[in-house]
C-alpha cells in the first residue's frame, strides 16, 4: 500500500474551485477507463528504466526516448554505476535519438550523480523515504522539474503523487476546471483533494495522455472524444 504523502492544505472554494469541479475528475476516470482500459504505463523493464525514461522524455515523443534507450540497451550501459563512471560525450552519443541530447546527457548526469551519492546507485533504496523528502531532493537535481520528479515518484518508486503535463492542462482547461495558465501545484492539488484512489495515479494519468495524443489535440476532435457531453 503505498504512503501517504504530505500535501500543502488547498482550499477549492478559496481558488474558485466548486467540489462538483473536484467530483467530475472522477466521473472522466470513469469515461476514459471504460473508453481506453488499463494503459500498463510506464512502459519500463525497471525503476531506473523509468527514471531515465522520464529524463529523456523531455521536449520530445516516446518513439525517440525508446530509441535511446535501446541504444543504452545494447550497449548494456542502462545501470546506474555504468553511466556515472561513462564520460558525458559517450551518453550524450548514445542518447542522440531522444534530441537535446548534450542538454539531457548533462540531465542524467546530475541525477545519477544524485542517485550515487545519496543512495548507493539503486534506486530501490530511495522507496523507504518519505514522499514528500525524495520531491523536494530531486527537485534541487539540475534539469528536474515538477513533472520529471513526479514520474519518478509515481512510475519508478509507486509514491502517491499525480503528474500534470501538457495533456493534462489542456483537457481540464478545456472543460473549464482550471485555466490552462494556472500552476502545476493548483492541477495537482485537484486530483490530491480529490476521492480518487493512489492507486488510480497511474493509470489515470497515462489515460490522460493517451486522450491528448488522439482527441484533445492542439485542434481537437470534440466529436469523436469520449468526453464529449461530459461537463462539470
Amino acid at each position: 500500500m503505498p504512503e501517504e504523502i504530505t500535501i500543502p492544505n488547498y482550499n477549492t472554494t478559496a481558488r474558485g474551485l466548486s467540489s462538483s469541479s473536484v467530483d467530475f475528475l472522477a466521473r472522466v476516470y470513469e469515461i476514459l477507463y471504460g473508453a481506453f482500459g488499463p494503459q500498463h504505463w510506464w512502459p519500463a523493464e525497471t525503476p531506473f528504466e523509468v527514471a531515465v525514461g522520464a529524463i529523456l522524455t523531455q521536449n520530445t515523443n516516446w518513439g525517440n526516448v525508446e530509441r535511446a534507450i535501446s541504444n543504452l540497451k545494447n550497449t548494456e550501459a542502462l545501470e546506474p554505476h555504468v553511466l556515472h563512471s561513462m564520460p558525458r560525450h559517450e551518453l550524450s552519443a548514445l542518447i542522440k535519438p531522444s534530441g537535446y541530447h548534450n542538454v539531457k546527457a548533462a540531465r542524467l548526469k546530475a541525477f545519477i550523480e544524485f542517485l550515487v551519492s545519496r543512495f548507493d546507485g539503486v534506486i530501490e533504496n530511495m522507496k523507504a523515504h518519505d514522499a514528500t523528502a525524495l520531491r523536494a531532493s530531486l527537485l534541487e537535481v539540475k534539469g528536474i522539474g515538477p513533472e520529471t520528479a513526479d514520474s519518478i515518484l509515481l512510475y519508478a518508486l509507486d509514491k502517491p503523487i499525480f503528474v500534470i503535463d501538457a495533456y493534462t492542462k489542456r483537457i481540464l482547461s478545456r472543460h473549464s476546471i482550471l485555466e490552462y495558465k494556472r500552476p502545476y501545484g493548483d492541477f495537482q492539488a485537484l486530483f490530491h483533494n480529490s476521492a480518487i484512489a493512489h492507486a488510480a495515479y497511474n493509470d489515470y494519468h497515462a489515460l490522460f495522455v493517451r486522450l491528448g495524443k488522439y482527441y484533445c489535440k492542439p485542434r481537437p476532435l470534440c466529436d469523436e472524444c469520449p468526453l464529449k457531453g461530459i461537463y462539470p
